[in-house]
Formats: C-alpha cells, sequence, structure tokens
C-alpha cells in the first residue's frame, strides 16, 4: 500500500491526504441508521477538479475503490466508504464562484454547504431553494442523492434546479454538462442521468444551480384534524385553490410531540384540540405584497376549516420559523427517541391515505409502531419505524416498499438508495431496468470503483471486496 499512499500523495499532497490511523471515525460513515461505520484506507482532500481526476485514475490502476464524501449527513449509507478504500472528501471545494443575477444562477464547487450559498446569495435577493433539511449539506450531496425538501413541492427537487455540472470520470475525463440555459435538446442530458446517481457514475466538481427571488413576506399556518385522511384530502384542495404554497406539509400527532419537544416548541395549541387531533396540515404562504399575503392566509383558513380543522392557527414569524426548523430537524428527533429506522416512499399524491393506512396495518400486525411525517404536496411520506429485531423489520421494510410500488411509487423520495436499501432495490425494481442500469454504469465507470456497493457489487466491480451487508 505504500506505493499507493506516494501516489495519492504526490497528488494532493500529503497534508491533504490521511491514510489508515490518521483517518477520524467520522470518515467511516453517514447519518444512516442501519449501516455500521466502516473505515476507509484513505482520505484526500483535493483543491482542483484536476487533482480529482489524478486520484480517480490512480485509483482505478491500483483496484481501489472510490466514495465521494460531502458533510455524510446523508440517510441511506451512499458515503459509507469500503475498506480499504479511499474516499474523496470535498470539504477544500468549498467556493462559491459566482452569483450571476442576470441569469439567476450561481456557480458553486460541490463542497459549498446551504447556509454558505443561502447567505452568498441572500445579498443578490436571490435563493437556491433546495432545502433538504439539514443546512449543513453541501450542494454536491444534494446533487448526489437528488435532494429534495419540504420546498419541493413549488421549486421542485435537485433535478429541478440544477442546470450544469462539470464531472470527472472515474477515466479522468473532465466532461461539462448543460450551462446557464433553461433549455436543451442537443444529445442526451447527461446533467440528469448524474443527478441522483450517488456517486457512482461520475464525481462533480462543480454545479450551476438555479436562483429564485427571495420574497419579502411569508406567513405559516397549522390545521389540526381529527383523522389523517381528512388532512391529505385537504391538500388537494388547497393545491386546486391555486394560492401555491411553498410548504405544504403532513405531520402526525406523534410525531409533531416529538420535533416540537425536541426544541422545546410552545405552538399555543390548546390541550382539547391536541387530544382530538390525529394529523396536521402546515401551510406556508408567501408573496412580494403584504395585503395580498393577508388575503390569501384569510382564503386559506376558511378553506381548512371548511374542511374539517379542529382550528387553523397562524403562527407569527418567530413560531413559524421554529416549526419549520422542528420539522426539518425531525430525523434529529426521532434519532434522540431511539427510532430503528427511518424510510422515504414516495407514492402519488393522491395514493397517500391509502398508502398511510395500509402502512399502520401492516405496522401493527408485526407488533411495530410508526410516526410519520411527509411533503404532502408531492406525495413523499418520511416513516419512523419502531422495530428492533432485525429480522422482522426486514420483512415489514419489503412489505411497506412493496406497498409504496404497487400503489405507483418507488421506495426513496429523496434519501437515495444506498447502502442501506440496495438489497430491496434489488429484489422489488424490474430486473430490465436494474440490467439497463448496470450497462450504464458499465458505460461510466468500466473498472468498476465508484461506490461500487450502490448496484450487486459482485457484478460490477468483481475485484474489488465490498463487505457490502446491509
Amino acid at each position: 500500500m505504500s506505493d499507493v499512499t506516494e501516489r495519492f500523495a504526490e497528488i494532493v499532497g500529503r497534508a491533504n491526504l490521511l491514510a489508515d490511523e490518521e483517518i477520524p471515525e467520522d470518515y467511516a460513515h453517514d447519518e444512516a441508521l442501519t449501516a455500521a461505520p466502516r473505515m476507509p484506507a484513505f482520505v484526500a482532500r483535493p483543491k482542483t477538479a484536476q487533482e480529482v481526476a489524478a486520484l480517480l485514475v490512480a485509483a482505478g490502476e491500483h483496484g481501489v475503490p472510490v466514495t465521494a464524501r460531502g458533510s455524510a449527513t446523508g440517510l441511506s449509507g451512499a458515503a459509507r466508504p469500503l475498506p480499504g478504500g479511499l474516499v474523496i472528501s470535498f470539504e477544500r471545494m468549498n467556493a462559491v464562484l459566482e452569483v450571476d443575477t442576470e441569469n439567476h444562477v450561481a456557480v458553486v464547487q460541490p463542497g459549498v454547504t446551504l447556509a454558505d450559498l443561502d447567505e452568498a446569495t441572500a445579498a443578490a435577493g436571490l435563493r437556491y431553494t433546495v432545502y433538504p433539511g439539514e443546512l449543513s449539506a453541501t450542494v454536491g450531496g444534494n446533487v448526489g442523492t437528488n435532494a429534495g425538501g419540504m420546498r419541493a413541492v413549488k421549486y421542485g427537487v435537485t433535478r429541478h434546479n440544477v442546470v450544469g455540472l462539470e464531472a470527472v470520470l472515474p477515466t479522468g475525463e473532465i466532461i461539462r454538462t448543460g450551462g446557464r440555459i433553461t433549455k436543451v435538446s442537443s444529445g442526451y442530458d447527461l446533467t440528469q442521468l448524474i443527478i441522483g446517481s450517488e456517486g457512482g457514475l461520475a464525481l462533480v466538481t462543480e454545479v450551476t444551480v438555479r436562483l429564485y427571488p427571495r420574497l419579502p413576506y411569508g406567513a405559516t399556518v397549522l390545521a389540526p384534524f381529527t383523522t389523517a385522511d381528512e388532512v391529505l384530502k385537504a391538500v388537494t384542495k388547497v393545491i386546486a385553490a391555486g394560492l401555491t404554497p411553498h410548504i405544504l406539509e403532513y405531520i402526525d400527532d406523534r410525531t409533531l410531540g416529538a420535533i416540537t419537544g425536541h426544541l422545546n416548541l410552545d405552538l399555543g395549541i390548546g390541550d382539547a384540540v391536541r387530544d382530538a387531533a390525529a394529523a396536521y396540515l402546515m401551510v406556508a404562504l408567501e408573496s412580494r405584497d403584504g395585503d395580498r399575503l393577508h388575503g390569501d392566509v384569510e382564503e386559506l383558513a376558511g378553506l381548512l376549516l371548511g374542511l374539517g380543522a379542529l382550528d387553523a392557527y397562524v403562527l407569527d414569524g418567530a413560531a413559524a420559523e421554529r416549526l419549520v426548523e422542528a420539522r426539518e430537524k425531525s430525523f434529529w428527533a426521532a434519532k434522540a427517541i431511539g427510532v430503528d429506522d427511518i424510510i422515504d416512499v414516495v407514492v402519488p399524491r393522491a395514493a397517500m391515505p391509502e398508502f398511510l393506512r395500509r402502512t399502520e396495518e401492516l405496522v401493527r400486525s408485526r407488533g411495530a409502531a410508526v410516526a410519520g411525517c411527509g411533503h404532502a404536496g408531492d406525495g413523499n411520506v418520511h416513516l419512523a419505524l419502531f422495530c428492533p429485531d432485525p429480522g422482522k423489520r426486514r420483512t415489514l421494510l419489503t412489505e411497506i416498499f412493496s406497498l409504496g410500488m404497487e400503489l405507483g411509487g418507488a421506495i426513496s423520495g429523496e434519501h437515495g438508495i444506498g447502502q442501506t436499501r440496495s438489497e430491496y432495490f434489488l429484489e422489488l425494481e424490474d430486473p430490465a431496468k436494474i440490467a439497463l442500469m448496470r450497462r450504464i454504469k458499465g458505460a461510466f465507470d468500466p473498472a468498476g470503483i465508484l461506490n461500487p456497493g450502490l448496484l450487486n457489487p459482485g457484478v460490477l466491480n468483481p475485484g474489488v471486496s465490498t463487505d457490502a451487508e446491509v
């Protein structure tokens, strides 16, 4: 391994290469609950795309598997390295290169955090609208998992907000896809192919993201309902009313209790309403005009009350901000109370009531428990599963994922497949689609060095040991 160490050190400098015992434990995992940490042999911290390219060429020549890493806030194990492998950490490639106010785009390196990008765009009255719930997450991580978040109901997910990439292929070639343009009909859309590939096709070294104006006025309404079905039926009515919410969230009573308790947040909900409520709808509106916003809020509150809401709480700015923060950090609240797994099945919006009802039946039949919330506007259901027995939990997850797919959905809406969901994906997905994905993987990565544990590692990279337990 000394030859490999020397080669990597020549590329990034010895100060930017960690090897063996020098590597902190933090590089061994992401935030996936069910993926045990695994120490890599190397961590390299490149500064340029050219250094990334040289690292990939060297890794390919020596048969070293490569895992890309941003802030490692992902929940699917996609940033968990392989034993004997190389982690390419983008922590030094963290510059906002340009905020282009004429084309409403920003050009950033992959290690830029969402917090840093938000600060850089605020001065121009613009913003990047993908907020997956953790502002320490990086733009490169967003690209890898096609991250979404609560604002996707209005602004879409990462693939709707990335217009161009610079990416390094495992062969060392550096390519550019897309650009500062809003549409293109010239050949295959490689930008969209790379987005969501979890570092398995190419490593992104520059991202051009779409920006939107920051609207100065906003309001949040929280409406409790006696049943989850009422909440989800109200979602369709709110969207049909043309109010264009930028947040439209379903939160069950257990989850709301956990997240408000986690932040010690008092929303002013009386005991009688809290005892009667089974679920809540959180709706956030924004506008460039304060009077228009006030009228929209009044219309929204009347609509919700007419649909059976027990009340409609118009939260003040501080309470609304803290509730949104609490919802975005629901993972940490669930983790604090001992959740065994977090899943993010997505189904057609109209299928959410049936999915939640049948999931509850499945969970009860297995003697487990579940609490949930989700992006009601786009059908993305986040469930906290309490089922400590691994065998029983695997059976239950298979049943829940199968149900979601039966209803026209998918295993993951935004966390990705990673290593924690790969066995379910391979078992339940169409074999023809899996075979096509493998051929695409082979075209991008003929040596199979990029994150080889994501799709049947024995086929993609037979020469590398992946220790790919799930």
